[in-house]
């Protein structure tokens, strides 16, 4: 698989996207005017807390407070869960991090338990454990990671072990460990001399954050459109990894024009996507969940009922899992796929989404179908969804797509 990372800037604006064999796979945008806030530690204060729910709104700044549930709170009694009011008390000054970022009109949730990712490893000084990535399947490289891991953390301090590891060295791996372990001590010294509200420690921007999160050696080419943004991926792929200083280019005029990020965008945020075959998915977005709906369309096979059914919701994986990626659709996504009468079909079907979801960096989990035939999974939550960052709801019918008939008008006339 050919995959590629575009990195589109402009004075306004700064757009990554992700291409898999030519095809917009995922689209990250940071605005002058609108950055983005998860990862970032602030020093709060305790706004109120609400027993009842078990959670507490914290002052960190921002226009609203943020969410701070009580499995968020860091706690050194490991015996018993307290309640939230024995945990926090209002006025009392917190150090967390946005976990969640704000949206629609529900602030941003934080947690106390603070965590610093770098290219190799994530490091958690609240915790005292040892993890390496799921994504890494070789049982022998993980033992490797894991002993290295065990010898270079801090003591008493946690650490995971990211899939990029996978291969580097014990030198490598430690280096990033004493980066990270200097920038808390940093975080740790700067909140002692700041009063609440205030921001501690920024997230990295968005071109920092492709460079240490995205691009590895599964990236064939990283390109920009940007003179001054390529000498910067130049300068932190010589810190990161510079064995891949040679898959960075300078975009020419040829590839930005051949390839209409503006286009693709627009495309992402109608709700009907057509399938080659003929049939087509219907993507409704609602504040709880997000339903997919697969349909035949114009497809009507070759053989029998049941072999169009299966081959349209074969078909419709790929393009639900492109969808949930480019769109950022996160929380409960339930997907409707046409009725298939076979268990072998429906096992199938199933089996094809799990493997196709593992190009996902994002955490998801397929929980299987209901009575119902619907299918049920979760997918991490972090960042808004492409439609909510670029659409407003309608002030005409709030949001609905729906107003009322010439015949409905006529009569309250």
């Amino acid at each position: 698989m050919e995959k590629d990372i575009y990195i589109h800037v402009t004075k306004e604006e700064t757009k990554a996207a992700v291409l898999e064999n030519g095809k917009l796979m995922e689209i990250y945008i940071d605005r002058s005017f609108q950055k983005r806030l998860a990862g970032n530690i602030y020093k709060g204060k305790v706004a109120n807390v609400l027993p009842g729910m078990q959670a507490a709104f914290v002052s960190i700044g921002l226009e609203r407070n943020a969410f701070l549930y009580v499995e968020d709170i860091r706690s050194n009694n490991q015996e018993k869960a307290l309640p939230i009011q024995n945990l926090v008390r209002e006025g009392e000054e917190l150090l967390v991090q946005v976990v969640k970022e704000p949206f629609g009109t529900k602030g941003a949730r934080v947690t106390t338990h603070l965590t610093f990712p770098g290219r190799y490893v994530v490091f958690m000084p609240d915790l005292n454990t040892v993890g390496v990535s799921r994504r890494i399947k070789s049982e022998r490289e993980r033992e490797r990671l894991k002993r290295i891991a065990e010898e270079v953390r801090i003591p008493g301090r946690g650490l995971i072990v990211r899939t990029v590891a996978e291969g580097v060295s014990a030198e490598e791996l430690e280096r990033d460990v004493r980066e990270l372990y200097n920038l808390w001590v940093m975080v740790k010294e700067k909140a002692a001399c700041k009063s609440a509200p205030a921001l501690i420690h920024q997230e990295l921007e968005l071109v920092s954050w492709v460079v240490r999160d995205l691009f590895g050696e599964d990236v064939d080419r990283l390109l920009t459109n940007d003179q001054e943004t390529y000498e910067k991926i130049i300068e932190l792929v010589q810190a990161f990894e510079p064995s891949l200083r040679s898959r960075v280019y300078l975009a020419s005029s040829d590839f930005v024009e051949q390839f209409d990020l503006e286009q693709e965008m627009t495309k992402a945020l109608r709700p009907k996507v057509w399938l080659k075959s003929g049939g087509y998915l219907v993507i409704d977005e609602a504040e709880a969940l997000t339903v997919i709906d697969v349909n035949t369309g114009k497809y009507t096979g070759t053989k029998n009922f049941a072999e169009t059914v299966f081959r349209t919701n074969m078909e419709a994986v790929q393009e639900i899992v492109r969808q949930i990626r480019l769109r950022n659709l996160g929380g409960i996504i339930i997907i409707d796929f046409i009725d298939m009468e076979l268990p072998e079909h429906r096992s199938e079907v199933i089996r094809q989404l799990e493997e196709e979801l593992k190009k996902d960096k994002t955490r998801t989990c397929v929980l299987g179908l209901t009575q119902l035939g619907l299918l049920e999974l979760t997918r991490k939550k972090v960042r808004p969804s492409l439609s909510s960052l670029l659409e407003r709801s309608c002030p005409y019918c709030e949001g609905t797509g729906r107003v009322l008939s010439e015949e409905s008008v006529s009569m309250n006339a």
